[in-house]
């Protein structure tokens, strides 16, 4: 079972609280909220971004990159996902 579904909870947890959290800012902004203000949950969101592409990530290698009986193809088709997305959200 994949890390992602066994895992569906507490990813689907983090996900709406993303969720909230950008609906807090979508309303802070139409209510022309103090700049820091929105700052400040722009700062909070980016931070959950971060720790849902963590808990995910770290699902991803210990599944799919340093698992055991893993055969040498399937732990570098792994790393090169990892290295593709990593390079895509470092952007």
């Amino acid at each position: 079972m994949a890390h992602t579904v066994a895992g569906q909870k507490p990813l689907l947890a983090r996900v709406r609280r993303i969720q909230g959290q950008t609906s807090a800012l979508e309303k802070a902004l139409l209510a022309e909220t103090d700049c820091a203000a929105v700052l400040q949950q722009i700062a909070a969101i980016r931070g959950a971004i971060n720790g849902l592409m963590a808990q995910v990530l770290e699902g991803h290698l210990r599944e799919h990159v340093s698992a055991a009986g893993l055969q040498e193809s399937e732990r570098t088709a792994g790393m090169d996902q990892v290295a593709a997305v990593l390079r895509s959200y470092l952007r």
